[in-house]
């Protein structure tokens, strides 16, 4: 049997990105100003199209969006000077944390976006999507602007995964199922309605936004949703349909380094909840194996590969805001 607690979260907040048009959220947001967000980096490929059309159809046609800031998280590529050109205003990731120590990784470019923002609702939007649609930005903002009740949405989809013979409709979530479900249906039960707890779509309000800690890597979504759970309650939480979502898939080295780093995260919070020893630290070096190569050993035709999968945290916006500066640097 389903939680009823999961039961009846799940059909009182969960909407559809298609209940929310941009006409409508317009007349609701009154004085409430909206900032979009994509970190991203090394995108030159698809940045430029995603922010052409929120440019076009949420500030140009329908005055919705009021901020849309691409992060360039050190590209090599021309993913700033693409970006710039389609109508984003971009930051550099490492300008907006000079002050700070040096961290790695996506978490640390959503932490810079959100310092770069001044929009009372802050919307995140992955830059590597194929046939992106309004809706995506849509659908997030719909339950935050009508219903003050709410703090912060997670956007969930069908992702295909694409192989060289077939199409798989919602075979792209495999560390969700594998990794990130299972965790926390273990040890966060009441978060076990959301569709996609890693889902890179998700808006909140600032102000709860700033009070959470950004983890570095690849946990910042999952431990954006345990901090909020134990900051707001479930009940703040929502979550909408988007539809489909097409982007780029990693291969199964890269997603076990991306497992590693959540399995690194929950132990974090678990042993903030003294549910694990606090005096363990967990190894940080993932070994795995590559074929062939260079580097093979006698009798395995592989070469061993050792990736640190270590996390840091940017603390909470709210107590670095002093250092954080004040006008957002261009990115060159």
């Amino acid at each position: 049997m389903v939680s009823p607690v999961v039961e009846a979260w799940a059909t009182y907040r969960t909407t559809s990105a298609q209940e929310w048009t941009a006409q409508r959220l317009v007349r609701a947001k009154g004085d409430c100003r909206v900032s979009v967000v994509l970190p991203a980096r090394n995108e030159e490929a698809t940045v430029g199209a995603i922010v052409s059309t929120i440019r076009e159809h949420l500030v140009d046609r329908v005055p919705l969006v009021d901020e849309l800031i691409v992060v360039d998280s050190r590209s090599t590529d021309r993913t700033a000077r693409v970006a710039r050109a389609a109508g984003a205003e971009v930051v550099s990731q490492d300008e907006m944390t000079r002050s700070l120590p040096r961290l790695t990784g996506k978490g640390d470019a959503l932490w810079a976006g959100l310092a770069a923002a001044r929009g009372d609702v802050v919307a995140f939007v992955d830059a590597d999507l194929r046939e992106f649609r309004p809706h995506f930005v849509t659908g997030l903002l719909g339950p935050l602007l009508t219903d003050p009740g709410i703090d912060f949405v997670k956007g969930f989809y069908h992702r295909p995964l694409v192989g060289q013979a077939s199409i798989e409709p919602d075979g792209g979530g495999r560390v969700t199922e594998l990794m990130a479900r299972p965790l926390l249906n273990l040890f966060w039960p009441e978060l076990a309605g959301f569709v996609q707890p890693l889902a890179g779509e998700y808006a909140g309000r600032r102000d709860v936004l700033s009070r959470v800690p950004f983890v570095s890597g690849y946990g910042v979504e999952t431990a954006m949703l345990i901090d909020l759970l134990d900051m707001v309650g479930l009940d703040a939480l929502a979550q909408v349909d988007l539809g489909e979502r097409k982007h780029r898939h990693q291969d199964t080295a890269a997603l076990g380094r991306m497992s590693a780093q959540i399995m690194l995260t929950v132990w974090s919070r678990l042993q903030r909840r003294g549910w694990a020893s606090p005096d363990v630290r967990p190894a940080e070096l993932l070994t795995q194996f590559r074929r062939g190569g260079s580097d093979a050993l006698p009798n395995l035709d592989r070469e061993i590969v050792v990736n640190d999968v270590s996390i840091e945290e940017r603390p909470p916006l709210a107590e670095l805001r002093h250092l954080v500066p004040r006008r957002r640097v261009a990115a060159a």
